[in-house]
């Protein structure tokens, strides 16, 4: 049920909660399906909301909010309560005025059950936010009380944003007629601008026709850029408070984060599951993401993903890629005609053959000096001295169509599989694709803990011209414009989980890539038509992929259980933002 009544009003001979009754609530409690929310403003007794706060269910996240004496409920449980460090901000929605920008790149609806419901616990786990079951919508759906919308890309049709909306009036005859936003998240992988602005203007707009007069929300205290997009919006402060129940998703906020400053997303997230399993955890050179892991008298010594398990040989072998294409061959796999630079007529003959070709540096990471699609002797020349700034050996290899899908293998196991696209900027017809591509790179920096942006290069200005522009044109409005033809990360590029859907062969070969190298923990990267089917070209293997891009699926546990089979596992994966 979505509103329930406190253990006071409960019928003992049912067994169950009362059913809500109508007017004014008391001990009033809504299930938003992460968890739910206690209305303290509601409980005459703060003993009574105490008692709610402690039957939280596994893997929840109960709040209590509107607390204005927070001293007097942690007194009930204070070895179990803690006070939330959010601050609570209110829009009046009867001075609000909608934004006169229209918007056709995104549309905002409500959500489809049975067609959204995996996108949204998609974007909830790759926030790192609590999933709702997900026959919860199912059920809630003809609810009033509770207001589900969706942003979808009109171009794909894909879920790329979400928010969750409160109605006080509904769920409890809230006398302020007021609402509240929970959980506004959008997809990291999203290339449109003002997703989460739209959303939440889109939900104000839909309370505000419902007759409420303010709209609440609560945001972290040092999240300063959520706080300016709220501020500038018209939110302002209440002076209100809540309160949680202490469990491991909220840990961090109770106890403090323990990661030293400075440690990498693809560090931390090994650092982190490490420590909820109560392995020892000393941080050796948080810039360079270098830690030590210490469990039952073993100890190891990992940078990010590479580990001493990984030997000295399959590390030389991954580092030439020239190495890595022969040791894979060797064991069967497809791999791509390569030629390594130096004799301009085997060069030329090699375009000749081939029509497109790729040249990177024989020894790299992170897409550097990669240069892709190049179709003339001179783009070739000119891409070859720029890899040799990163490598003396340059490699031209048979560009392979298609797209590019790394595939995460760990003790000889598939555990994560995802296309990577190169980076796109989508055109407002008033912003030049210089400035697209700037405004993209904050966003995806934002997103990735600042490990992902769109470098303002040779290659990025090459493929602008390619696409059939120069950076100081404004495309069409939802116009796309790919700026980048690598698809790392690094470089700007985003990711897209297909773990569950690649296909049996393409998993054979990576494994049978990770055995020829023998390497316990590596990136594979495949160029393939679609990950459902067969056909694929070995690109490279990686040696300290970044195990944090894969989120939802559950590489830092395997990398850990690599590392520490004995260890206790987690006692879940999802950590909450509070």
């Amino acid at each position: 049920m979505l509103m329930t009544l406190s253990p006071a009003n409960r019928d003992p001979a049912a067994g169950e909660r009362a059913a809500p009754h109508d007017g004014a609530g008391a001990n009033a409690i809504v299930d938003c399906g992460w968890g739910r929310l206690l209305f303290a403003q509601t409980f005459g007794d703060p003993a009574a909301l105490a008692d709610e706060l402690r039957e939280e269910g596994a893997d929840r996240r109960d709040i209590a909010v509107y607390v204005d004496d927070p001293h007097v409920l942690l007194a009930q449980a204070p070895l179990e309560l803690f006070l939330d460090p959010s601050h609570m901000f209110r829009l009046d929605l009867s001075s609000y005025r909608p934004s006169k920008r229209g918007q056709r790149a995104f549309t905002v609806r409500p959500i489809e059950t049975g067609v959204d419901i995996d996108s949204v616990n998609r974007i909830y786990a790759a926030r790192q936010m609590v999933c709702a079951p997900p026959d919860f919508y199912e059920r809630s759906r003809d609810r009033e009380e509770l207001v589900h919308l969706v942003a979808v890309d009109t171009r794909s049709n894909e879920v790329i944003g979400t928010v969750m909306g409160v109605d006080h009036a509904a769920a409890f005859g809230d006398p302020e007629n007021g609402a509240s936003l929970w959980c506004l998240a959008v997809d990291p992988q999203a290339r449109h601008p003002g997703v989460g602005e739209t959303l939440v203007r889109r939900l104000a707009e839909l309370f505000q026709k419902r007759g409420r007069h303010s709209m609440d929300l609560s945001v972290m205290h040092d999240n300063e850029l959520a706080i300016a997009l709220y501020e500038k919006l018209g939110f302002f402060r209440v002076p209100t408070f809540s309160v949680k129940r202490r469990n491991y998703i909220n840990e961090r906020l109770f106890v403090g984060d323990p990661t030293v400053d400075g440690l990498n997303p693809y560090a931390k997230i090994i650092v982190d599951e490490a420590r909820r399993r109560g392995i020892g955890v000393e941080v050796v050179d948080a810039e360079g993401g270098f830690f030590r892991l210490t469990h039952g008298g073993r100890s190891i010594l990992c940078r990010e993903s590479l580990s001493e398990l990984t030997n000295g040989v399959a590390m030389s072998i991954c580092d030439d890629k020239a190495v890595t294409r022969r040791t894979v061959a060797r064991a069967g796999v497809v791999v791509p005609d390569q030629i390594e630079a130096g004799d301009p007529e085997q060069l030329a003959s090699f375009l000749a053959e081939h029509g497109s070709v790729v040249v990177k540096p024989a020894r790299g990471e992170q897409g550097r000096g990669i240069s892709v699609g190049l179709e003339t002797i001179e783009e070739v020349e000119r891409a070859v001295e720029r890899a040799r700034a990163y490598c003396d050996r340059v490699i031209i290899e048979k560009k392979a169509e298609g797209d590019d899908l790394r595939l995460i293998v760990i003790d000889f196991k598939l555990v994560a599989a995802a296309i990577r696209r190169p980076a796109q900027v989508i055109g407002d017809g008033r912003t030049t694709i210089r400035d697209l591509i700037a405004a993209q790179s904050r966003r995806r920096s934002a997103a990735t803990g600042g490990e992902s942006s769109i470098p303002m290069d040779e290659e990025t200005e090459r493929a602008v011209r390619t696409a059939g522009f120069s950076l100081d044109d404004i495309p069409a409005e939802g116009q796309a414009v790919t700026v980048r033809k690598t698809a790392n990360l690094h470089t700007g590029g985003t990711i897209h989980d297909v773990t569950g859907m690649v296909h049996t062969r393409l998993v054979e070969a990576a494994v049978t890539v990770a055995r020829a190298i023998d390497i316990p923990v590596v990136g594979v990267d495949f160029i393939v038509r679609s990950p459902r089917e067969p056909d694929y070209a070995f690109i490279e293997a990686n040696e300290r992929p970044g195990l944090a891009n894969h989120e939802p699926q559950p590489t830092a546990e395997r990398f850990v259980d690599l590392l520490f089979p004995l260890s206790m596992p987690a006692a879940a994966r999802r950590v909450g933002r509070g």
